[in-house]
This record gives C-alpha cells, structure tokens and sequence, in this order.
C-alpha cells in the first residue's frame, strides 16, 4: 500500500534514501514541506525545506559552516578530511573572509568581461566538433567541458595537465554524500591526494614565473594562505566551478527538452535567456544541499536546538515552496521575481555566482542559435547523488 504524504515525511531518514528519491526528489520534499518542515532526522539532526527557514539560516551568524566536527568523525585523520575542512565553503571567519577577499577579483566584472569571449570561442568549438559528428552527449562532450577549461585557465592549469580534472573533481565532490561508501571514501582521498601533488608542482613553478592574468599568482601574491591553504582552495575553486555549471547547462537544456512551451517562447525571444537561466536554477537547483551547526542555543519553527545541532538546508525544496514561488513545479522562463537560493545566501553567498549565470546563459543560448531542433537521442542517465543535482549523460541529436 502506498504510504501517505504524512508518513512519507515521518519516515524521511536522508542516510537511507533509495534511487527512486535520487531520480526525483521533489514528492518527499512536498510531503516534508507540508508535514514537518522541521524534520528531526534518526540521527538527532533536522532537515528543513521551507524557504523561509532556509533564508533565515544562511543570513543568521549564529549559525556556523565549519565542517571539523561532522567531517571528523566521516573522514578520519585523512585528505578528504583535510580537504573539506580547509576550503572556504566550510569554513567561518577569518579564514572565509581571507581566501573570499583573494578570489573576489577574479570574479568582478571587468575580469569577467574579459573572460566572455574566451569562454564563446569555446562554447562554438564545442559546437564545431558537435555539427561534425551529428549528435552529441550533453554533459560529456559540451557541459562538463565548458567550466573545466575555464576554471583551468583561470588557475593557469595547462591545457595537456586538464585530462584529470573532471575526475578529480568528481570523487572529491561525491564523497560529500550523506552516506559514503568505502570505494567512494578510497576514490575521494586519493583524488585529493593527485590533485594536492599535481597543485604543490603548479605553485612552485608559478612561484618562479608568475603571471599577470590568472587566479593562481593573485593567490600565491597575497601571502595571506599557508601552503596547504592555497592548495586546497585551489581544489575547491575547480571542484565548485565545475559542478554548479556543468549541472546548470545541463539541467536547463534538459529543462526545455521538458517544456516545449517554454523552448519556443525562448526562441520566439532569446532575450528572455537571463531570466531563462534564473528559472533554471531554481527548478533543479545544481546544488541540493547545504549544511549548517547550531553554535548556540537557536529555535527553527518553533523548534528548539541545542548549541551543536547539525542541520541540513534543503535549496531544492526551498526553491519549490509555494509559499514563495507560485506553481513552483512549473518551469516559467519569465518568473519574476525569482529569489531562489541556488547559490545560497548570506556571507557564503557563491563567490562565482555570475560567472555561472555567464557560462550558462551563453552555451545555452549558443546551443539553442545553432541547433534549434535538438531533441533526445537516447535515455538519460541521472547523477545518482542527492547533494548534487545533474546527469551523468543526455544523449542529443542535432538536426
């Protein structure tokens, strides 16, 4: 027998979730939303899915991103540990504030201006080899490759060293999932490992011959990052730049495969590509969750937690909230307004938000000019992760 959406939300436990929530997520969030949307999880910890809660965490400092205490425990004394514990996503001040203030240029306008045409001339040679070959994969041949490359040359990464980027990338990211299997905890460590190596020989030799136009130098200029600090920045800058875009592109082609209204009012007017690009990532926000502890007495909801409580902050579902998104399962290119929370909110807002919305609104719009019919040429294989939101392939035909 089928069970309520009461039991449903009842029964939510986020380490026992099976490929049925993986492929769609979205029912058990509505049940959550409805029933408890402060769920108090098996493991003492809460779930939230309501807008509102969500928002009013990521804007409340006494609420901290430092990972030590639940990474501990998950990793042990190993670089996936390391890692994670050292980046700037999970981490407060000061050391959030020094490695965000490092990055910030890297990411103003101007450098982003400069960026575009780079990142169009890419974008059209993907497209080049595509038209060639007749069909392509979305994510392997054109999503997936699009923010390595740009990544990569922000971080001066040369282009014959990028083959194991993506991989990296990959295992590091996949063992952030609320249940980490053994093969994936051996991938991710030795994924940091390679990379921290490969990263260690980068800086050394840009030490002796620094640049004027990349990430790196303004890094390793600003003196502010010990060694390992600036090695394991340097992965999350890849690592986040790669997972938010290329689940982006994806997930919003995949969108307008699913909502031939919404495609041709898109090619009736290819201006509406910005806002377009916004409804994308709010209906299948590349980023699922976000985490955060309690550093002292809070009350959610009426519910009160004690100092050191661990929460999880559904962006998925709060981005579906009726409450703040009327038909929130619809996709509308032209919903305004639209303050979703795909790259979250507050002091750990995303630092590379619009070079995103950049890289997505051109190789969407690119896509859509140059192939205006293409259409699905086989099944889609989905990510399979609930953390992060995207497919591993989308076979696409072009004429």
């Amino acid at each position: 027998m089928p069970q309520s959406p009461a039991d449903i939300a009842a029964a939510f436990d986020l380490r026992a979730i099976d490929r049925a929530f993986l492929d769609d997520p979205f029912p058990t969030y509505a049940a959550l939303r409805t029933h408890e949307p402060v769920h108090r999880c098996p493991d003492g910890s809460y779930f939230l899915t309501r807008y509102a809660d969500v928002m009013g965490v990521y804007r409340d400092r006494r609420f901290s991103s430092d990972k030590k205490a639940e990474f501990g425990p998950k990793y042990g004394d190993a670089p996936l540990y390391r890692h994670h514990t050292t980046s700037l996503v999970f981490n407060d001040p000061p050391l959030h504030t020094r490695v965000r203030k490092l990055l910030a240029p890297a990411f103003t306008p101007r450098a982003l201006r400069v960026l575009e045409p780079k990142f169009i001339a890419l974008v059209d040679g993907l497209l080049d080899e595509a038209e060639a070959k007749g069909a392509m994969d979305l994510i392997g041949d054109f999503a997936s490759a699009l923010p390595v490359e740009i990544i990569g040359d922000m971080l001066g990464v040369p282009r014959e060293d990028r083959g194991p980027l993506r991989g990296w990338s990959l295992a590091i990211l996949g063992a952030l999932e609320p249940v980490l299997s053994a093969e994936a905890e051996r991938q991710g460590n030795d994924a940091v490992t390679e990379f921290s190596n490969y990263l260690a020989s980068l800086i050394a030799d840009r030490r002796r011959h620094p640049r004027e136009d990349d990430v790196l130098t303004a890094l390793i200029a600003g003196e502010s990052l010990q060694e390992d600090e600036l090695i394991q920045n340097c992965i999350f800058l890849l690592n986040a730049g790669h997972e938010t875009t290329t689940n982006l592109i994806g997930n919003g082609v995949a969108a307008l495969i699913d909502y031939p209204d919404e495609r041709a009012k898109l090619q009736a007017d290819p201006s509406l590509i910005d806002s377009a690009v916004e409804e994308f990532l709010r209906l299948e926000s590349s980023n699922q969750l976000g985490n955060r502890r309690a550093a002292e007495d809070v009350e959610i909801g009426g519910v009160a937690m004690p100092a050191g409580t661990f929460i999880t902050l559904c962006i998925g579902a709060a981005n579906r909230d009726p409450a703040e998104f009327p038909d929130p399962d619809r996709l509308d290119i032209t919903r305004s307004p639209n303050r979703h929370l795909a790259f979250g909110a507050g002091i750990h807002a995303c630092a590379g938000m619009t070079l995103a919305r950049m890289e997505g609104r051109i190789a969407i719009s690119r896509l859509m000019k140059r192939f205006p019919n293409f259409r699905p040429a086989g099944d889609p294989v989905r990510g399979g992760r609930a953390r992060f939101r995207g497919y591993l392939s989308y076979p696409l035909a072009l004429g």
